[in-house]
């Protein structure tokens, strides 16, 4: 099949072009820098926010991975906006193309409670494209373990570069973090999978239930460190935020609005993905152990 691949240079992009092309498919990138585009993948530049590229690089296409995010800053010209506009414009032209199949990578919802910006946001591109195409695919996931997923990697920067965890009270909120290579597995099952007739959407998560108070210390374990926790009573994101994310040297209007997703458990619908799909699922803790020995082969942890 002829594939189109946004977000090629992303983790989960980067991680899914080897496997599809492994598979036989003919892959097309398409972004605005094609130079962090994975090497040989044919690309077209383009910006989905504007529509520029998108009929060039839907034209002729059997299935399209939408796997663009945006969380640059809030206001009227802010993340949510940016993803809603990209959303519509790449129906569009996935209408135009004669698309049947669109496939996007969105986040757990928790169940009964008020969404955050984020996950608000994620919801609402995911309802834009399930009503774009007669086989559209939507993958919810929670935190996905790998050396290059940002959100893994703000927790082992904060591991790293703290020695007293201070955990405000989203510590005992619970998820289920997701291996990057099950990640990658299921959104490659979902191009042929025959249960996408008429849309499809599942929630995809790890087997192992954990808090994110449990999460960081299974983490900082597993790097051989140790560190002492403190539970910070006052829930203060607007203060928080900031100061984690120059911690760990990430971009504050990333990292707030995942803080603000911390506000009841992100959990499962159901359990339907991997058998629907066929993928076998990993622990959680051989994706850290694996996603840090990937990590350390490009740059040395220096907790370890």
């Amino acid at each position: 099949m002829r594939i189109l691949l946004t977000g090629a240079s992303g983790s989960i992009g980067a991680a899914l072009a080897p496997a599809l092309e492994d598979a036989g498919h003919e892959l097309r990138g398409f972004g605005r820098d094609p130079s962090r585009a994975p090497a040989r993948l044919p690309f077209v530049r383009g910006d989905a926010i504007s529509g520029s590229g998108l009929d060039e690089a839907l034209d002729g296409v059997d299935v399209a991975y939408f796997l663009i995010h945006s969380m640059e800053g809030p206001g009227r010209a802010g993340f949510e906006d940016n993803e809603r506009v990209a959303a519509e414009n790449f129906v569009a032209a996935a209408r135009g193309a004669g698309v049947r199949r669109l496939i996007y990578l969105g986040g757990l919802v928790p169940q009964g409670q008020r969404l955050s910006r984020h996950l608000a946001s994620r919801l609402e591109v995911e309802r834009i494209l399930l009503a774009g195409a007669p086989e559209a695919v939507a993958l919810r996931a929670s935190i996905v373990i790998g050396a290059r997923s940002r959100s893994f990697r703000f927790l082992v920067h904060l591991v790293e570069r703290m020695k007293v965890l201070a955990l405000p009270p989203w510590r005992e909120y619970r998820t289920q973090p997701i291996d990057v290579r099950d990640v990658r597995a299921l959104l490659a099952a979902a191009a042929t999978t025959p249960h996408a007739r008429g849309g499809l959407s599942l929630d995809i998560a790890g087997p192992d239930v954990l808090s994110y108070g449990q999460m960081i210390e299974r983490i900082a374990e597993l790097m051989l460190v140790r560190r002492r926790t403190l539970r910070v009573g006052r829930n203060a994101t607007s203060v928080v935020a900031p100061l984690a994310a120059a911690l760990a040297g990430e971009e504050a209007g990333f990292i707030a609005p995942l803080m603000e997703s911390l506000c009841s458990d992100l959990l499962p619908r159901d359990n339907r993905a991997p058998e629907l799909l066929g993928v076998r699922l990993h622990r959680f803790d051989r994706a850290v152990e694996r996603a840090l020995r990937e990590w350390e082969l490009d740059e040395p942890l220096a907790a370890r």
